[in-house]
Protein backbone atom coordinates (compact mmCIF):
# COMPACT_ATOMS: atom_id res chain seq x y z
CA UNK A 1 0.00 0.00 0.00
CA UNK A 2 1.29 3.44 -1.33
CA UNK A 3 0.41 5.54 2.06
CA UNK A 4 1.63 8.75 0.66
CA UNK A 5 -1.03 8.03 -2.04
CA UNK A 6 -3.77 8.27 0.19
CA UNK A 7 -3.08 11.87 1.01
CA UNK A 8 -2.38 12.42 -2.45
CA UNK A 9 -4.82 15.66 -3.52
CA UNK A 10 -2.84 16.02 -6.88
CA UNK A 11 -5.83 17.84 -9.55
CA UNK A 12 -8.35 18.18 -6.96
CA UNK A 13 -10.07 21.47 -6.78
CA UNK A 14 -11.06 22.47 -2.93
CA UNK A 15 -13.31 25.33 -1.79
CA UNK A 16 -13.00 26.67 1.34
CA UNK A 17 -15.23 29.53 3.47
CA UNK A 18 -13.90 31.32 6.31
CA UNK A 19 -10.27 30.97 4.43
CA UNK A 20 -8.58 33.60 5.35
CA UNK A 21 -7.56 33.10 9.20
CA UNK A 22 -8.20 30.33 11.76
CA UNK A 23 -9.13 27.01 10.82
CA UNK A 24 -9.92 28.18 7.52
CA UNK A 25 -6.42 29.02 6.85
CA UNK A 26 -5.30 26.11 8.28
CA UNK A 27 -7.46 23.91 5.91
CA UNK A 28 -6.39 25.95 2.83
CA UNK A 29 -2.90 25.96 3.49
CA UNK A 30 -2.97 21.67 4.73
CA UNK A 31 -5.00 21.34 1.40
CA UNK A 32 -2.67 22.96 -0.85
CA UNK A 33 0.69 21.15 0.37
CA UNK A 34 -1.26 17.95 -0.02
CA UNK A 35 -1.89 19.08 -4.22
CA UNK A 36 -5.06 20.68 -4.49
CA UNK A 37 -5.76 23.74 -6.18
CA UNK A 38 -7.66 25.95 -3.72
CA UNK A 39 -10.20 28.48 -3.62
CA UNK A 40 -10.04 30.72 -0.56
CA UNK A 41 -13.08 32.17 0.02
CA UNK A 42 -13.67 34.99 2.87
CA UNK A 43 -16.22 38.07 3.80
CA UNK A 44 -12.98 39.88 3.59
CA UNK A 45 -11.20 39.74 -0.19
CA UNK A 46 -7.77 41.30 1.20
CA UNK A 47 -7.38 38.35 3.84
CA UNK A 48 -7.99 35.49 1.03
CA UNK A 49 -5.82 36.98 -1.22
CA UNK A 50 -3.10 37.13 1.75
CA UNK A 51 -3.44 33.28 1.92
CA UNK A 52 -3.93 32.51 -1.80
CA UNK A 53 -0.31 34.82 -1.56
CA UNK A 54 1.07 32.43 0.47
CA UNK A 55 0.36 29.04 -1.49
CA UNK A 56 1.11 30.44 -4.77
CA UNK A 57 4.18 31.37 -3.03
CA UNK A 58 4.84 28.03 -1.54
CA UNK A 59 4.25 26.42 -5.16
CA UNK A 60 0.72 25.83 -4.67
CA UNK A 61 -2.11 26.68 -6.65
CA UNK A 62 -4.68 29.25 -5.88
CA UNK A 63 -7.37 31.69 -6.47
CA UNK A 64 -8.93 34.24 -3.63
CA UNK A 65 -12.76 35.13 -3.53
CA UNK A 66 -14.86 37.21 -1.90
CA UNK A 67 -18.00 35.64 -0.40
CA UNK A 68 -20.47 36.98 2.34
CA UNK A 69 -22.03 33.63 2.94
CA UNK A 70 -25.31 35.28 3.99
CA UNK A 71 -25.81 36.05 0.32
CA UNK A 72 -27.35 33.40 -2.24
CA UNK A 73 -25.43 35.21 -5.18
CA UNK A 74 -21.92 35.03 -3.21
CA UNK A 75 -22.60 31.25 -3.17
CA UNK A 76 -23.33 30.75 -6.21
CA UNK A 77 -20.46 32.58 -7.24
CA UNK A 78 -18.25 31.10 -5.21
CA UNK A 79 -18.63 27.39 -6.81
CA UNK A 80 -19.14 29.17 -10.47
CA UNK A 81 -15.48 31.10 -9.70
CA UNK A 82 -14.17 27.78 -8.91
CA UNK A 83 -15.49 26.39 -11.84
CA UNK A 84 -14.08 29.01 -14.00
CA UNK A 85 -10.87 29.31 -12.20
CA UNK A 86 -9.87 25.50 -12.07
CA UNK A 87 -12.61 23.21 -14.61
CA UNK A 88 -14.73 21.89 -11.33
CA UNK A 89 -15.70 21.38 -7.76
CA UNK A 90 -14.12 18.12 -5.74
CA UNK A 91 -13.84 19.04 -2.14
CA UNK A 92 -16.02 21.71 0.07
CA UNK A 93 -14.94 22.63 3.18
CA UNK A 94 -17.77 24.53 5.08
CA UNK A 95 -15.75 26.42 7.76
CA UNK A 96 -17.57 29.96 8.08
CA UNK A 97 -19.22 29.92 10.90
CA UNK A 98 -20.91 32.31 13.43
CA UNK A 99 -21.96 32.53 17.44
CA UNK A 100 -20.83 30.96 20.66
CA UNK A 101 -18.48 31.95 23.13
CA UNK A 102 -21.15 32.13 25.88
CA UNK A 103 -22.61 35.30 24.64
CA UNK A 104 -26.28 34.16 23.80
CA UNK A 105 -28.26 35.40 26.96
CA UNK A 106 -31.98 33.48 26.09
CA UNK A 107 -33.56 37.00 27.19
CA UNK A 108 -31.41 39.64 25.43
CA UNK A 109 -30.86 37.70 21.81
CA UNK A 110 -33.89 38.14 19.36
CA UNK A 111 -35.16 35.98 16.00
CA UNK A 112 -32.96 38.27 14.21
CA UNK A 113 -29.75 36.74 15.68
CA UNK A 114 -31.26 33.32 15.63
CA UNK A 115 -32.30 33.53 11.62
CA UNK A 116 -28.24 35.37 11.28
CA UNK A 117 -26.75 32.25 12.86
CA UNK A 118 -28.88 29.70 11.15
CA UNK A 119 -28.15 31.04 7.92
CA UNK A 120 -24.85 30.91 8.98
CA UNK A 121 -23.93 27.85 10.27
CA UNK A 122 -26.93 25.37 8.32
CA UNK A 123 -28.19 27.50 5.06
CA UNK A 124 -25.20 28.19 3.66
CA UNK A 125 -23.37 24.74 3.90
CA UNK A 126 -26.85 23.01 2.25
CA UNK A 127 -26.59 25.68 -0.64
CA UNK A 128 -22.89 25.40 -1.60
CA UNK A 129 -23.03 21.38 -1.06
CA UNK A 130 -26.21 21.53 -3.58
CA UNK A 131 -24.55 23.67 -5.99
CA UNK A 132 -21.02 21.71 -5.69
CA UNK A 133 -22.17 18.33 -5.73
CA UNK A 134 -23.14 18.20 -9.75
CA UNK A 135 -19.66 19.21 -10.31
CA UNK A 136 -18.30 16.64 -7.68
CA UNK A 137 -20.59 13.86 -9.22
CA UNK A 138 -19.06 14.92 -13.09
CA UNK A 139 -15.62 14.51 -11.83
CA UNK A 140 -16.03 11.50 -10.12
CA UNK A 141 -14.85 12.76 -6.97
CA UNK A 142 -16.84 14.37 -4.31
CA UNK A 143 -15.72 15.20 -0.49
CA UNK A 144 -17.46 17.77 1.77
CA UNK A 145 -16.50 18.83 5.39
CA UNK A 146 -18.18 20.81 7.44
CA UNK A 147 -16.79 22.64 10.49
CA UNK A 148 -19.16 21.82 12.95
CA UNK A 149 -17.78 21.92 16.88
CA UNK A 150 -17.78 20.68 20.49
CA UNK A 151 -20.78 22.79 21.44
CA UNK A 152 -22.94 20.98 19.10
CA UNK A 153 -23.08 18.15 22.14
CA UNK A 154 -21.92 20.35 25.02
CA UNK A 155 -24.21 21.50 27.16
CA UNK A 156 -23.24 24.91 28.21
CA UNK A 157 -24.87 28.51 29.08
CA UNK A 158 -25.74 31.11 26.74
CA UNK A 159 -24.89 29.08 23.91
CA UNK A 160 -28.34 27.65 22.75
CA UNK A 161 -28.71 29.39 18.94
CA UNK A 162 -24.58 28.36 18.08
CA UNK A 163 -25.03 24.88 19.69
CA UNK A 164 -28.34 24.00 18.53
CA UNK A 165 -26.97 25.13 15.19
CA UNK A 166 -23.85 23.09 14.47
CA UNK A 167 -25.98 20.13 16.02
CA UNK A 168 -28.46 20.39 13.21
CA UNK A 169 -25.27 20.58 11.12
CA UNK A 170 -24.25 16.91 12.21
CA UNK A 171 -27.74 15.36 11.75
CA UNK A 172 -27.85 17.46 8.75
CA UNK A 173 -24.48 15.93 7.64
CA UNK A 174 -25.38 12.11 8.31
CA UNK A 175 -28.53 12.68 6.29
CA UNK A 176 -27.01 14.22 3.30
CA UNK A 177 -24.30 11.32 3.09
CA UNK A 178 -27.29 9.09 2.26
CA UNK A 179 -28.69 11.87 -0.72
CA UNK A 180 -24.97 12.06 -2.01
CA UNK A 181 -23.71 8.78 -1.11
CA UNK A 182 -25.04 7.47 -4.81
CA UNK A 183 -23.78 10.49 -6.24
CA UNK A 184 -20.01 9.20 -5.10
CA UNK A 185 -19.97 12.06 -2.71
CA UNK A 186 -18.99 11.84 0.94
CA UNK A 187 -20.58 14.05 3.92
CA UNK A 188 -18.53 14.64 6.90
CA UNK A 189 -17.98 16.52 9.93
CA UNK A 190 -14.98 18.07 12.30
CA UNK A 191 -15.48 19.30 15.61
CA UNK A 192 -13.10 21.21 17.07
CA UNK A 193 -12.59 21.49 20.98
CA UNK A 194 -11.10 24.67 22.13
CA UNK A 195 -8.75 25.94 19.45
CA UNK A 196 -6.12 28.39 19.76
CA UNK A 197 -7.75 30.72 17.20
CA UNK A 198 -8.61 34.98 17.16
CA UNK A 199 -12.17 33.94 18.06
CA UNK A 200 -11.06 31.85 20.73
CA UNK A 201 -8.60 34.83 22.37
CA UNK A 202 -11.38 36.88 22.28
CA UNK A 203 -12.29 34.79 25.68
CA UNK A 204 -9.81 33.14 26.36
CA UNK A 205 -7.61 34.16 30.12
CA UNK A 206 -5.65 31.87 31.87
CA UNK A 207 -8.19 31.06 34.75
CA UNK A 208 -10.64 29.82 31.33
CA UNK A 209 -7.58 27.66 29.90
CA UNK A 210 -6.87 26.11 33.44
CA UNK A 211 -10.90 25.42 33.81
CA UNK A 212 -10.77 24.02 30.32
CA UNK A 213 -7.32 21.60 30.41
CA UNK A 214 -8.49 20.22 33.66
CA UNK A 215 -11.50 18.46 31.20
CA UNK A 216 -8.63 17.62 28.80
CA UNK A 217 -6.65 14.25 28.76
CA UNK A 218 -4.40 15.79 26.11
CA UNK A 219 -3.28 18.62 28.83
CA UNK A 220 -3.15 21.29 26.23
CA UNK A 221 -5.64 23.31 23.65
CA UNK A 222 -5.85 22.78 20.38
CA UNK A 223 -4.03 24.11 17.11
CA UNK A 224 -5.47 25.32 14.13
CA UNK A 225 -2.85 21.92 12.81
CA UNK A 226 -5.29 19.87 14.67
CA UNK A 227 -8.33 20.69 13.13
CA UNK A 228 -6.59 20.78 9.31
CA UNK A 229 -4.92 17.44 9.96
CA UNK A 230 -8.64 15.96 10.52
CA UNK A 231 -9.88 18.41 7.26
CA UNK A 232 -7.06 16.50 5.16
CA UNK A 233 -8.60 12.64 6.36
CA UNK A 234 -11.91 13.65 5.63
CA UNK A 235 -10.77 15.31 2.13
CA UNK A 236 -8.51 12.50 0.49
CA UNK A 237 -8.89 9.08 -0.59
CA UNK A 238 -7.58 7.35 2.71
CA UNK A 239 -11.09 8.14 3.81
CA UNK A 240 -12.67 6.83 0.57
CA UNK A 241 -14.83 4.59 3.05
CA UNK A 242 -16.21 7.49 5.47
CA UNK A 243 -19.52 8.81 5.49
CA UNK A 244 -21.80 10.86 7.40
CA UNK A 245 -19.80 10.83 10.43
CA UNK A 246 -18.26 13.83 13.12
CA UNK A 247 -15.20 13.44 14.68
CA UNK A 248 -14.28 15.65 17.64
CA UNK A 249 -11.39 16.98 17.93
CA UNK A 250 -10.86 17.85 21.41
CA UNK A 251 -8.13 15.89 23.31
CA UNK A 252 -9.99 13.45 24.21
CA UNK A 253 -11.99 15.40 26.01
CA UNK A 254 -14.43 18.49 26.78
CA UNK A 255 -13.35 22.21 27.10
CA UNK A 256 -16.55 23.29 29.29
CA UNK A 257 -16.12 25.78 31.94
CA UNK A 258 -17.71 23.20 34.45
Amino acid sequence: MNTESLFDLTGKVAVVTGGGDGIGRGSCEILAAAGASVVVSDISLEKAQQVADGIVGAGGKAVAVACNVLLEDDLTNLIDSAVKAFGTVNILVNNAGMGGGGRENPFSIDRAYVERIYAINVFAPWQLSKLAAPHMQKSGYGSIVNITSMSSVNNSPSMAIYGSSKAALNHMASNLAFDYGPMGIRVNNVGPGATRTHALSTVLTPEIEARMLAHTPIHRLGEVSDIAGAVLYFASPVSAWVSGQTLMVNGGGVQTLD
